[in-house]
């Protein structure tokens, strides 16, 4: 490639980067006027720019503006945005909740899982004669109904993150108690899936075995390696530094985080939600303003990109009249698996029947990780265009539920976050209830 071509792809780059923020940014104010998360207008923006509407019309805007070329480089500048918002989340995740709530989060972590990925797989075997067949050869029975499964049981943890953010409800026990869940629940699908890859490449199910190991291994280094260093070099920079190098400090340490759980088999963005969770809290009002709101502001610029990428290769279009028979299939197994997965399990620790059904819905998010695994799935071979196009469409519905869906779940159940005077961490208030009598859902 001469430096005139590439030149002429980073221009390109760059128009096609100024029109996805555009796009993202008018269509996250339209979702959120609809009561909707901003994501849903996001996504959306990619699915318009894409070959559903703009590659309808003439001339082909759609590979114009953002053909083949150009596509690894604005992955890059999503992949960015998209571990610096993961970063973010974990640092801000109230470890202290994490370890009140190990029984309830074991709980619905395992049921949210294993309900639709058995249910998800009961539907695949139904719909294998139909995807059979991809690019020619033929997909194994068992890897399509294991891949198809696991796609089921996923909950967009970054998303249900965005979703609680937005609702300010990131640190209420309900909320924590999802986040934590679907966290914990990602990692296990993460492994599921990396067992499902090695089988589908035929590289044996050892690779399931060794990225449990090496996973292990990669958490016990950053508990005590990582995080102790790291508290030494905050204080340091707390004292002598300046706030660009604590933020250079960090950005570098998330990538090579990322770039870690990447060589491991588990996806980039785990490794920055874990570098996160062990960086130090203290002194709090340093690293709010010279760490957290940089990063965070820089993530949520360049996180829309992620999300609009992923739509561009959305084709609405091409599904049949037998794809939408199979996408109501599709989202009944996947919303039924979820609500019923979560719910039982929350509600058998105290929770209220509104309140275990809410849990459920906020599990039945889906969205960003569920597009990361669809994108393996397509590229492997496993998932056809069209059914592809099926599961994103699944995944963009059952994000938008969860909205509309909470008001009617809490109908008298006003959840604020109020400042202790005693204490740095907001605590729940519910409408009638003084602070401290909230429900607890310690297990």
């Amino acid at each position: 490639m001469t430096a005139h071509q590439l030149e002429s792809l980073q221009a390109t780059a760059f128009a096609g980067i100024a029109v996805i923020l555009v796009t993202g940014t008018l269509l996250a104010r339209l979702s959120r006027r609809i009561r909707q998360p901003a994501v849903i207008g996001e996504i959306t923006a990619g699915i318009l720019l894409g070959p559903s509407l703009l590659g309808l019309l003439p001339g082909d805007l759609t590979h114009r503006l953002f053909p083949n070329e150009v596509r690894p480089l604005l992955s890059t500048v999503a992949q960015i945005g998209l571990l610096l918002f993961m970063f973010t989340i974990g640092w801000e995740l109230d470890g202290a909740t994490m370890g009140r709530n190990k029984r309830s989060v074991a709980g619905v972590t395992a049921g949210s899982i294993l309900t639709p990925l058995a249910l998800g797989m009961g539907v695949a075997a139904l719909l294998y004669h139909n995807h059979s067949v991809v690019g020619g050869d033929e997909v194994p029975w068992f890897s399509f109904v294991l891949y198809l499964g696991v796609s089921m049981s996923i909950t967009a943890f970054p998303v249900l993150a965005r979703i609680l953010k937005d609702n300010n409800l990131s640190r209420t026990k309900i909320g924590a108690l999802a986040l934590t869940s679907a966290a914990f629940g990602d990692v296990l699908a993460w492994c599921l899936l990396a067992g499902v890859v090695a089988i589908v490449t035929a590289s044996g199910p050892t690779g399931f075995t060794d990225t449990l190991w090496m996973s292990a291994g990669y958490g016990a280094a950053m508990i005590c390696v990582v995080r102790p260093l790291l508290a030494r070099a905050v204080l340091w920079i707390a004292r002598r530094g300046s706030g660009a190098q604590l933020a250079a400090l960090v950005t570098a340490g998330l990538l090579l985080s990322a770039y870690t759980t990447s060589k491991i088999g588990i996806h980039p963005i785990f490794g920055a939600f874990a570098f996160g969770l062990v960086m130090p809290r203290t002194p709090q009002a340093m690293l709010q303003e010279r760490m957290l709101r940089p990063l965070e502001h820089a993530g949520e610029l360049l996180l829309p990109v992620y999300f609009i990428i992923t739509g561009l290769s959305v084709d609405v279009a091409g599904v049949s009249a037998t794809g939408w028979l199979e996408l109501a299939l599709i989202l009944a197994a996947s919303i039924l698996g979820k609500v019923l997965g979560a719910g039982l399990p929350a509600r058998s620790f105290g929770l209220t029947w509104r309140e275990a059904t809410g849990v459920g819905v906020l599990m039945n998010t889906r969205g960003l990780t569920e597009l990361i695994i669809l994108g393996v799935g397509l590229n492997l071979g496993v998932l056809d265009d069209s059914l592809f196009t099926e599961m994103v469409l699944m995944a963009l519905i059952t994000t938008a539920m969860t909205g509309p869906l909470l008001p009617y779940l809490f109908p008298r159940a006003r959840i604020d976050l109020v400042q202790a005077p005693a204490q740095d961490k907001p605590v729940v208030r519910f409408a009638g209830k003084a602070p401290d009598q909230a429900p607890d859902l310690a297990g």
